[in-house]
């Protein structure tokens, strides 16, 4: 990995508040419309891969994709606390506007109270998709 490389790696990570050696579980993964590019700089940022759905390890964050489309938000957020540690951050991905699977902000909005979340940034990390950070209430 050259330096430039490995800064944009070390970049994409810490705008999400991840460090090397932190373990973070991918979810909503679909091999047809995930951003590569960006799983592969935040794998590099924190130097191992994502861990899947049927991991079960204590996890310092979650990455969830999520697609109009896909279900209930509400439960796929629910879902997402089961491996998170305390202090641990939610990062909700979804399509940016006029792109296929677009979610609107206010239907994240809606979702997070009810599964005991609260949005508290966004972040640009692709191209196609936005990230909103999500944490528990009595987390702020």
């Amino acid at each position: 990995m050259s330096e430039a490389e490995a800064a944009t790696a070390v970049n994409v990570a810490g705008k999400l508040g991840f460090k090397n050696g932190d373990l973070l579980q991918e979810l909503g993964y679909d091999d047809d419309d995930v951003d590569f590019d960006f799983r592969e700089n935040l794998e590099d940022g924190i130097g191992s891969e994502l861990l899947t759905e049927d991991d079960q390890d204590v996890v310092d964050g979650v990455i969830l994709w999520w697609r109009s489309g896909d279900g209930d938000l509400v439960d796929a957020l629910v879902d997402a606390l089961t491996s998170l540690g305390a202090g641990g951050v939610v990062w909700l991905l979804t399509p940016k506007s006029g792109r296929p699977g677009y979610v609107a902000p206010a239907d994240v909005q809606e979702a997070a109270p009810t599964a005991g979340l609260h949005s508290t940034s966004s972040a640009g990390v692709s191209k196609e998709w936005a990230a909103t950070r999500l944490v528990s209430r009595r987390k702020q």
